[in-house]
């Protein structure tokens, strides 16, 4: 099989499909058992992610086990910022030792050399690569510059993001040095995945939904359209943008550049699908606490989100956010199982 060849691919661009794709994402992680006893091994969560045999591993694991249409490469969206000498640590949440507090800290940032400070991703990516042998893409990804920002910038995760609205806000040129950096990174990164033999790419944005429409179109979507132009094999690598709480950025995520649009669960795909499906694929948009209900429940719900997008092609099935350590895999397999079937009417 040639990478166009496969379902997901063909789906991203709207080419015709036996039936609609599906993966979900975080689908390798905690809610596997299989996963905890390769952590174990591991010894910690960064220790995993650098150590390219250990997260070959994870990431092959919901091929198998759950049934997906592709594999994504287990990372994380901060590890590539080590590159560029942030302090960053897992406690298990992430923690940043050096946080941006002024102009310095920005100017300090080293230059990212992906086969340098990241060769293990590379290494992570041929390893799949081989033990796959084509049975699905893989896809790789990384983190968006706002998003990687407010990281930087609150020192970890937070519920207000108080620091990083000041600072965009209150010092835009100095928002702006740090983004253009984040950028740079972001391009460079993504390119060295491609190069390496990924078959798709999904730029997580999670935090840009804390923006107004306003706030986003100058100071992110500049950016994010930057990336996208700047990537390799345009037409024949899918470019997926998702941002967490994105229903009022929608129409500016479709302006970006992207060919797939990450959906959450807040979105209702057909609204989304008559405003903008003419110019992107959709992915997504069950809402993960739909995976604690029963069975039929979840059977119930999924055929909806298929029935809602229809028949054509363009919709890659996954979840509205990541999928929670705590969801039973039997009852992803049975999302996934559904997809399969409920979907078959689709014609080539």
């Amino acid at each position: 099989m040639t990478d166009t060849d496969h379902l997901l691919i063909r789906a991203a661009f709207k080419k015709p499909i036996e039936r609609t794709p599906v993966w979900v994402m975080r689908q390798a992680g905690r809610y596997l058992p299989e996963y905890r006893e390769v952590r174990d091994k591991a010894g910690n969560f960064l220790k995993l992610c650098t150590n390219p045999d250990f997260a070959a591993e994870v990431s092959l694991q919901p091929l198998d086990i759950i049934g997906v249409d592709a594999v994504i490469m287990f990372s994380d969206i901060l590890t590539p910022l080590m590159g560029i000498g942030v302090d960053l640590d897992f406690v298990p949440g992430p923690v940043i030792g050096n946080p941006i507090r002024s102009e310095q800290d920005i100017h300090s940032l080293g230059t990212f050399q992906p086969e340098e400070s990241t060769a293990y991703v590379g290494d992570i990516i041929h390893l799949i690569l081989k033990q796959m042998d084509g049975r699905a893409p893989l896809i790789g990804f990384a983190g968006a510059p706002f998003t990687l920002a407010c990281y930087m910038v609150e020192g970890g995760n937070s519920k207000i993001y108080s620091k990083t609205i000041k600072l965009f806000f209150g010092e835009p040129e100095l928002a702006h040095q740090l983004m253009d950096k984040l950028t740079t990174l972001t391009i460079d990164y993504l390119n060295y995945q491609i190069d390496a033999g990924v078959h798709m790419v999904q730029l997580f944005d999670t935090w840009a939904g804390i923006l107004s429409a306003a706030d986003y179109e100058r100071y992110v979507q500049p950016y994010v359209t930057r990336i996208f132009r700047g990537l390799k094999k345009q037409g024949v690598v899918p470019r997926v943008y998702y941002i967490n709480g994105s229903c009022h950025l929608i129409p500016n995520m479709a302006e970006t550049g992207a060919d797939v649009i990450g959906l959450d669960w807040r979105a209702n795909i057909p609204q989304v699908k008559n405003a903008i499906g003419d110019r992107v694929a959709l992915q997504g948009n069950l809402d993960p606490n739909t995976l604690f209900c029963s069975i039929d429940v979840i059977k119930e719900r999924t055929k909806l989100i298929l029935d809602q997008f229809g028949p054509e092609s363009g919709h890659i099935f996954n979840l509205g956010h990541g999928i929670d350590k705590q969801v039973n895999p039997e009852h992803l397999i049975a999302m996934v199982d559904t997809v399969k079937s409920h979907s078959v009417r689709k014609s080539t």
